[in-house]
């Protein structure tokens, strides 16, 4: 997912093995063993939970969901067939009570709760999840993360034109309560995929409504309902039909949009905000209460591919090796990193462009029939005007303009934009921080198989998509081996300029509210929110 203000988030299911609810137990203990009355007196009765994020474009259309806080809201509206733990975030029944996996890894059949209903009453079925998913594959939609169905049978083509028959995609509705999906190859990481929000289901008489964006009703299937929507606030309220609604404890969540970072903070000392994502550091009275963790992502710039000399990889490289990125890392960033996917147990180590190197520079310019940079276009790079690159930006292009005989431009755009930019083909490099959606490798490397919608960098390189496609049938080290390869391809061609792995901070005080845990993926389900009981040591009584 991409990750604002900047431009950007682990067990397998053996084959023939089947889940039940019972599999959501951990979760169920964890939100019973806590949850309570506040610590501040307010009335349990009427549970009020308010978040305070930064202000951003993002739609509530699953089509066009990719942003960490569009995102991070829809885990309250929707429900898929699985969804998150919030503490592992590996896959546990949602929508789906139990599912089956045939003995070759191709079959999946899911089984619908029967008192799984949409916040209008109505009931879903597996004809809705198959007509939003294949609303996700067509091609005039464009959704941004279409790519994620193609290990489905038939949705690769669908999605790309190639095949018009939805009846041609591996996904059928078997009965109003089972869901069989074909996979093309095994892939262990399906049900990780699935608790995305690209997979959940809409209520077919809505799909057709223009007004995703604006203050209109959304019907979902989650444990909230959309109350209210301005653009300076949402409000969300309990969905008393949700099936699983006795383990929601909010009654209401309130989500505040706000760059005020000082009455942020002002109002979290006051126990008026919960939780944010943003706020100024020396109005905060407890420093305890900002918490910090390495996040599964990564920062970095990229080249525009499509069009020449760009998508010549030794102008890419030769520009690349101009920049002193031992220093620029070390310098600007708490974890640097030269590679694309952070660390994983059991990935093979690859090495990504680590230091200067005039002389290949040149070299490859030259041979490029750039010789010195003479006769390159001006090269363009677009940054968020709060992104927090503009230094090392600058430092980058003082560079080339030192080096080279080259015209050098920074655009710099308000973030509310830069997204939109991004998809444009007019520039040179652009930045990005991109969250992995799954503890995987391939949430990261494939973003850059051709034709993807999440692939501003337009980079089409047929070898780079078979080995991502071979590695859909591959298990183990023999996979990840695959996917480094193909990373490697990446490096190399210095089509990604990683920078760091960023970190996770939060405002959020934990020792009363539960529910919220630190995750490598920074996604938070807001189901699973509640407050503490305060227990107070014996002989002591609170006076109100």
């Amino acid at each position: 997912m991409f990750l604002f203000p900047a431009v950007f988030v682990f067990a397998d299911n053996p084959a023939g093995r089947w889940a039940s609810s019972s599999a959501g137990s951990l979760v169920d203990n964890l939100v019973n063993s806590h949850s309570g009355s506040k610590a501040d007196g307010k009335d349990s009765e009427k549970d009020e939970f308010v978040i305070a994020f930064s202000p951003g474009s993002f739609s509530l259309d699953p089509l066009h969901l990719y942003t960490t806080v569009g995102l991070q809201i829809a885990t309250g509206i929707y429900e898929g067939l699985v969804t998150y733990n919030p503490f592992t975030m590996e896959p546990i029944p949602g929508t789906a009570e139990r599912w089956t996996i045939s003995d070759d890894g191709l079959t999946y059949k899911f089984y619908l709760r029967d008192d799984s209903v949409y916040s209008n009453g109505a009931p879903v079925t597996a004809e809705d999840f198959r007509d939003s998913w294949l609303r996700m594959l067509e091609p005039g939609n464009k959704a941004e993360y279409s790519f994620l169905f193609d290990i489905i049978e038939g949705a690769a083509d669908y999605r790309k034109g190639k095949i018009s028959d939805p009846d041609k995609v591996g996904i059928k509705a078997v009965s109003d309560k089972e869901l069989d999906v074909e996979l093309n190859k095994p892939a262990s990481h399906f049900l990780k995929v699935l608790c995305h929000t690209s997979f959940v289901p809409l209520y077919k008489k809505y799909t057709e409504d223009k007004n995703w964006n604006g203050s209109g009703v959304v019907i979902g299937n989650g444990p909230f309902l959309l109350y209210k929507r301005t653009k300076d606030e949402i409000v969300l309220k309990k969905n008393m039909l949700y099936w699983d609604k006795k383990n929601v404890k909010m009654d209401i969540i309130k989500i505040l949009f706000s760059d005020d970072v000082k009455e942020i903070s002002r109002e979290f000392n006051r126990g008026e905000i919960q939780w944010a994502d943003d706020w100024d550091s020396d109005l905060i009275k407890d420093t305890s209460k900002i918490v910090a963790h390495p996040l599964f992502g990564t920062t970095y710039f990229f080249f525009v591919s499509n069009k020449s000399p760009w998508n010549n990889y030794r102008v890419r490289r030769g520009l690349a090796l101009l920049i002193p990125w031992e220093t620029l890392r070390k310098d600007n960033s708490i974890l640097p990193t030269a590679t694309l996917v952070p660390s994983i147990p059991g990935y093979p180590k690859i090495d990504g462009i680590t230091k200067r190197n005039d002389k290949e520079a040149m070299s490859l310019l030259k041979d490029a029939g750039y010789p010195d940079g003479k006769g390159l276009p001006p090269i363009i790079f677009k940054i968020s005007d709060s992104s927090g690159t503009s230094k090392i930006v600058k430092a980058m292009t003082d560079m080339w303009e030192k080096k080279l005989s080259a015209d050098v431009r920074v655009e710099k755009y308000p973030y509310k934009e830069y997204l939109k930019e991004l998809k444009k083909d007019d520039y040179t490099l652009g930045s990005a921080t991109w969250i992995g959606d799954f503890a995987d490798p391939l949430t990261f490397l494939q973003l850059w198989m051709s034709g993807g919608n999440l692939n501003d960098a337009k980079f089409s390189n047929k070898n780079y998509d078979e080995i991502i496609e071979k590695s859909y049938s591959e298990k183990g080290i023999k996979r990840y081996k695959s996917l480094s390869e193909a990373e490697k391809m990446l490096l190399n061609g210095a089509v990604v300029l990683p920078l760091s792995n960023p970190p996770s901070c939060n405002l959020i005080d934990l020792e009363s509210v539960g529910g919220w845990f630190p995750n490598p993926l920074n996604i938070h389900p807001l189901k699973y929110l509640y407050y503490k009981t305060m227990t107070l040591p014996p002989g002591i009584a609170m006076v109100k």
